[in-house]
C-alpha cells in the first residue's frame, strides 16, 4: 500500500511541474574565502553543498563573516569541575549578484560536548563539536542561499 502511495504522489507531483529544489543541480555561487582554520572548513562544506567550487567569474557571490566559537560550561559536578560544555559558532552572511545585494543574515548552531579531565580526550570531542557546528552552519547557510537563486530563476537547466 506504502508503494502506490508513493508512486501516485510521484506522478501527481512530477504532472504538476514539481520539481525538488536539491535535485542534483549545481548551484554557481563563488564562496569568498573565510578566515580561520574553521573559516576554511565552513567555505569547503558550502563548496560541497553548491556542487563543487566555482570561481570569482560566478553569476552570484556568497560572502561569510564566521565569529570565533563561544563556549560555556551546561554541566556542573558538586566539586565545581566541568563535565559537559557547549560551542556555539555564529555566521554573518551576504548573497549578491553582481553588485545587488539578494539575500543576507546570520545563522547560529551549537552543540554541546563532554569535557573531561584528560586533554587529548577533551581535545577531541571539542574538536568533534566544532566540526558538526560549522555542517550544521554549511547547511543552514547554504540552503538560504539555494532558495534565493531558485526565486531569482524558477527555470534552470534542469528544469528543461
Amino acid at each position: 500500500m506504502k508503494k502506490i502511495f508513493i508512486v501516485l504522489t510521484l506522478l501527481i507531483t512530477t504532472a504538476c511541474g514539481f520539481k525538488p529544489m536539491f535535485s542534483g543541480q549545481d548551484t554557481d555561487i563563488y564562496v569568498t574565502p573565510i578566515s580561520g582554520i574553521n573559516g576554511i572548513e565552513l567555505r569547503n562544506a558550502l563548496w560541497a553543498k553548491f556542487g563543487g567550487q566555482r570561481d570569482e567569474g560566478a553569476k552570484y557571490t556568497l560572502t561569510v563573516k564566521l565569529n570565533n566559537p563561544v563556549t560555556q560550561y551546561k554541566a556542573l559536578e558538586p566539586t565545581g569541575d566541568a563535565t559537559w560544555q557547549e560551542v556555539s559558532l555564529t555566521a554573518t552572511y551576504v548573497l549578491t549578484q553582481g553588485d545587488k545585494k539578494i539575500a543576507s543574515g546570520m545563522e547560529t548552531a551549537a552543540e554541546s560536548y563532554t569535557f573531561v579531565r584528560y586533554l587529548v580526550a577533551s581535545n577531541a570531542s571539542y574538536n568533534n563539536a566544532v566540526k558538526n557546528v560549522i555542517t550544521v552552519l554549511a547547511e543552514k547557510i547554504g540552503t538560504r542561499a539555494i532558495a534565493e537563486t531558485y526565486s531569482i530563476e524558477p527555470n534552470n537547466a534542469n528544469d528543461k
